[in-house]
């Protein structure tokens, strides 16, 4: 089948993901997701967590480029793009994702701060008298 591609976000973190059927490799930003990651054990599983739901881990190659946020933010919006691609790869991957919530994206970001107050809601201690 043809190349899929697909854009995951998370905070300020954008990857595009391009899928295309293969023989297991995944590449990010030019490098393995050892390389990019390095001891991160558990972020490395929340990147592989669409693959391994929908069982696609040797049957596919992933080629990621992520941009902004740190190493957290990008590794969960090359999850959200993963998931977004191999549902425009094959739509029956969508019952299988959709339950897990792989296809949300997630909408938290920081809040901006306020005038009057030292963060977007710490303020001095209020006094009395």
């Amino acid at each position: 089948m043809a190349k899929v591609y697909a854009t995951g976000r998370r905070k300020t973190a954008i990857a595009k993901v391009w899928l295309e059927s293969g023989n297991g490799q995944l590449t990010v930003n030019g490098q393995t997701l050892d390389a990019w990651l390095g001891g991160h054990e558990s972020i490395k599983k929340r990147v592989l967590q669409p693959l391994q739901v929908a069982k696609q881990e040797a049957s596919v190659n992933v080629v990621v480029k992520t941009l902004g946020g740190g190493y957290s933010a990008q590794a969960d919006a090359a999850r959200h793009g993963i998931s977004r691609a191999l549902v425009a790869f094959d739509e029956q991957f969508r019952t299988i994702l959709k339950p897990h919530g792989l296809l949300t994206r997630d909408a938290r970001s920081v809040e901006r701060k306020k005038y009057g107050k030292k963060k977007a809601r710490k303020s001095s201690q209020f006094s009395k008298r």
